[in-house]
């Protein structure tokens, strides 16, 4: 069982499904791979179709961002470092799937 300290530090941060823990990591991936899917990255999981939006995908970069600055402190370093270096590469994959 964790402590105090650790849940205030948020190193332990678990939700239970289905007998299965999901991390902060498990949920910024599944932020990612919806960017992923906007930027037409990736196979839509529903469609199996490959479509591109701009503002889909922007709105997603924009809910890190956000979710970013609000965490900035409470996380563990490798939470920290994960969290930014993902923000960075799907911020270049933007650029890359939409020109100006």
């Amino acid at each position: 069982m964790a402590t105090a300290d650790e849940h205030a530090r948020g190193e332990t941060f678990v939700l239970e499904r289905a007998g299965k823990g999901i991390d902060f990591t498990t949920v910024l991936l599944g932020f990612a791979s919806s960017a992923l899917v906007h930027m037409g990255a990736q196979v839509h999981p529903e469609t199996a179709g490959v479509t591109k939006d701009a503002a889909l995908a922007r709105e997603v970069l924009d809910l890190l961002a956000l979710l970013r600055d609000k965490t900035r402190g409470n996380l563990t370093a490798e939470e920290e470092r994960f969290f930014d270096s993902l923000l960075t590469d799907l911020r270049l994959k933007f650029v890359e799937a939409f020109p100006r």
